[in-house]
């Protein structure tokens, strides 16, 4: 199979090629004749898989059948992350290459004013995050009345983090006659409800199991203390002659912490998440990708949408609180069809975390321990079976317990005069995140 059997131009075929792609991924395969039929589609799949060629390519053929009459924009891409903002505009810049297609994108971090002016001059395709959006409206910046397609990429990221109310708002606000394409990694329950109340009889793509890491990625668990663990990850990066490392930590104070012990361990060390300025951001990822920093260290907020070709190492100095953010995370290496590696450095506080995701992925990970390295208490080799929720009860004597009232949950966006309603558990039965916008 090629892209030119998609049905894709010669135009794009070419800038495909020129970027060393000839065969398209499962998702690109499924996803963009789907798109080019005009059809909604809902999609899922593997990070790093080409989810953002996916709706790209088939998006900017719709929009090149059709000239353009107005100063539009006439596709809007909405991404949870700076990072995977300007990610997704590079590869519309790097497509068009051979069409006339004007883009741009908007994030917050930054200055407002040439954002604003860049909107006036009218384009094609805007890549924007919901809350920088929803303040460029607010100014009178930018209008929606063109728009034809509409992108959620990153959907369950998008509301983990908060954006749904910006979200409910900018769809009031757009022509209720749209194609609407959802890209996410997983398909969550949030996001099945979301769907229903967006899409109009979607396609549906899925092409891997739920919540499942790609094969092509080796995966270990590094039993240590929580005191041994930055002299272990330093040992691991100078005996094995990492050149290019990704870590991550749950918080930014953690990453901002870890960076300095590095750096006084003689390892050039970055961080990166939200309190970070975009310019900093810009510089460290930058550093990474120019191999001037060994170890760049990002938090999940942060590190979403992170497009770092050929990183060989993804490293979990702590564990996610969220069984789900693993499976992001380590899908940063082996993207492509690259083959990576990913390793957590797990404390026997992390064991109830460790045994969630080994739920979740549906494996145990190989534990290895390093000599020097030992650590006090030992980690569950097996995950421990879920508590049946009717048993205890009755073990203690209430038959009926005082359970929240079921029933099914509303839906998060609509179409005018759809539904709307709050958040629901996740996939791993662990209580959502808060519904806050938080910084990315």
């Amino acid at each position: 199979m090629s892209f030119s059997s998609l049905g894709l131009s010669e135009q794009l075929v070419r800038a495909t090629s020129d970027q060393g792609y000839e065969t398209p991924s499962p998702i690109q395969a499924q996803a963009i004749p789907a798109v080019l039929s005009g059809r909604d589609v809902m999609a899922a799949a593997q990070t790093g898989t080409g989810k953002t060629a996916g709706f790209t390519l088939p998006l900017l053929q719709r929009l090149g059948e059709n000239p353009r009459t107005g100063k539009g924009p006439r596709a809007l891409i909405l991404t949870p992350t700076r990072e995977l903002a300007a990610q997704v505009h590079d590869s519309v810049n790097l497509y068009s290459k051979y069409i006339p297609t004007k883009a741009a994108v908007v994030f917050g971090g930054v200055k407002i004013n040439p954002q604003m002016m860049k909107l006036r001059k009218g384009l094609d395709v805007l890549v924007a995050t919901p809350g920088r959006l929803m303040d460029l409206y607010q100014q009178n910046a930018v209008r929606f009345n063109e728009v034809e397609i509409l992108v959620l990429d990153e959907a369950d990221r998008m509301l983990d983090m908060g954006f749904i109310r910006d979200i409910r708002k900018i769809l009031s606000l757009l022509p209720a006659k749209r194609q609407n394409l959802l890209f996410s990694a997983t398909f969550s329950n949030e996001i099945r409800t979301l769907a229903e109340g967006l899409l109009d009889n979607p396609v549906q793509v899925e092409v891997a199991a739920r919540n499942t890491s790609a094969e092509n990625i080796k995966q270990s668990v590094y039993p240590v203390d929580q005191s041994q663990k930055t002299a272990l990850l330093s040992k691991l990066v100078r005996d094995n002659s990492w050149d290019q490392v990704l870590v991550f930590t749950r918080t930014k104070h953690g990453a901002n912490r870890l960076t300095q012990k590095l750096e006084k361990d003689g390892i050039t060390a970055a961080a990166i998440h939200g309190n970070k300025s975009q310019g900093a951001r810009t510089r460290a990822l930058a550093d990474f990708k120019a191999g001037e920093v060994r170890v760049l260290v990002a938090t999940d907020i942060a590190a979403r949408g992170l497009d770092i070709k050929q990183l060989p190492q993804v490293v979990n100095f702590e564990l996610p609180n969220v069984p789900e953010d693993y499976v992001h995370r380590i899908g940063r290496t082996g993207r492509a069809g690259e083959s990576g590696h990913a390793l957590s450095l797990v404390s026997a506080d992390e064991g109830r975390m460790l045994a969630g995701i080994e739920r979740l992925i549906k494996k145990q990970l190989p534990r290895r321990e390093v000599e020097g390295f030992e650590p006090t208490n030992n980690l569950p080799l097996k995950p421990k079976a879920k508590a049946d929720p009717s048993r205890a009860r009755n073990r203690n004597g209430n038959g009926g317990g005082t359970g929240r009232p079921g029933g099914k949950p509303k839906s998060f966006g609509a179409k005018p005069g759809g539904r709307s309603g709050g958040r629901s558990q996740n996939g791993s039965g662990q209580r959502s995140r808060p519904a806050q916008r938080q910084s990315a």
